[in-house]
């Protein structure tokens, strides 16, 4: 995922990443601090503070789900739909889901030594360029499969059904069981959503739940 910075930060710690306002930063871990991200920044890493930048997620990064839950999301979809997914077992690394219609099909993201992103021979300096190219060039070898977004994300759910139960840490997230019908409220974050359930409000994490579209959206 990629942000834009909001204002100019200097780092005062060794693993921190110093930047400037405007700069385009790759964000590659954002779950194990909440008031910081990892990012990465002509190809020097470091934690950056989240109020400093501005995220510009897209609808087709999933953040960190599972395989399973990648292929169930694509399962069906018409051929090209895709997801960009960070790997469960590598924290800022990549993985690309991709519909060929009768089944999914996975890409591990690769990195070279500059910190440029393939798959194949083409390099990219970030997903964004990575999926662009792939909307027009085949993500396949052996067939034409070029990349399209999933069907569902062009549409906008207004409702969830919680897949598992889901008991929180912090009073700021949502409880709820399996089964549980849940209002969205804000899903613009990959990480983590924001919804109504028995009349409580709070976050959790997407891949706790499958959203629901109505007939005829």
């Amino acid at each position: 995922m990629e942000a834009v910075a909001l204002y100019t930060f200097r780092a005062t710690e060794g693993d921190e990443l110093s930047f400037n306002k405007g700069d385009m930063l790759k964000i590659t871990n954002m779950e194990d601090d909440p008031n910081w991200y990892t990012a990465e920044l002509h190809n020097r890493k470091g934690f950056v503070p989240k109020n400093y930048i501005n995220l510009r997620p897209h609808a087709w990064f999933a953040g960190r789900i599972s395989r399973g839950v990648a292929e169930s999301r694509l399962r069906h979809r018409e051929c090209g739909a895709f997801l960009a997914r960070e790997s469960e077992s590598a924290p800022g690394e990549f993985s690309m889901s991709v519909s060929y219609g009768d089944h999914v099909q996975h890409f591990k993201v690769l990195q070279d030594r500059c910190g440029q992103y393939y798959i194949w021979d083409e390099t990219f300096s970030s997903l964004n360029e990575l999926v662009e190219f792939y909307h027009s060039n085949s993500i396949a070898k052996e067939r034409m499969v070029f990349l399209r977004d999933p069907e569902h994300f062009a549409r906008r759910p207004h409702h969830a059904r919680a897949l598992f139960d889901f008991n929180p840490h912090h009073p700021s997230q949502l409880r709820f069981l399996r089964g549980d019908v849940i209002e969205l409220i804000d899903y613009s974050d990959s990480v983590r959503w924001r919804g109504r359930c028995h009349g409580r409000v709070g976050y959790f994490p997407p891949e706790y739940v499958q959203t629901i579209f109505q007939p005829g959206q």
